[in-house]
């Protein structure tokens, strides 16, 4: 599993020009799932997410968590984060799960996610979404299962 986290002001997600989610302050995840995801991972991801300290104290350090902030979560299906460009000029898709494998794997993800942080809004899987933000920072911060569990 591949997250983008990014820092945000607020972000609007809209699909077909028809509002479907939007968070003030808080954490825009892309979401990237691969083959063999599974609850372990998604449990690892899931903790960085909601207590990465990303977010300024009163001192203007970083050491306050989504949680902390009481901020909200958009997480977005986002197949393109297993892009291999390595070869040629037209990305290679083929290290993300099959369609079907990513559905359900992003939808176990996201009820996961909620249980544990209930402000959590989603895109919706396989749609042409259009997502605007404000980047506070900029604060991005990719997390990849690869590395932070090296042995699965």
């Amino acid at each position: 599993m591949r997250a983008v986290l990014q820092r945000v002001k607020y972000s609007h997600l809209s699909v077909e020009n028809q509002p479907t989610a939007e968070i003030k302050s808080g954490i825009v995840v892309l979401i990237g799932i691969k083959s063999g995801d599974n609850e372990e991972v998604f449990a690892k991801i899931i903790d960085k997410i909601t207590n990465l300290r990303i977010f300024e104290d009163e001192n203007g350090k970083m050491n306050l968590s989504v949680k902390d902030i009481k901020g909200g979560i958009l997480a977005v299906p986002n197949f393109t984060l297993y892009s291999d460009c390595r070869h040629g000029r037209r990305p290679d898709f083929a290290k993300g799960a099959p369609p079907a494998e990513a559905k359900a794997a992003f939808e176990a993800f996201v009820s996961r996610l909620k249980a544990a942080y209930p402000d959590t809004q989603t895109g919706v899987f396989g749609a042409d979404m259009q997502v605007e933000l404000l980047n506070d920072g900029p604060i991005t911060i990719i997390l990849d299962s690869d590395e932070l569990m090296p042995n699965k």
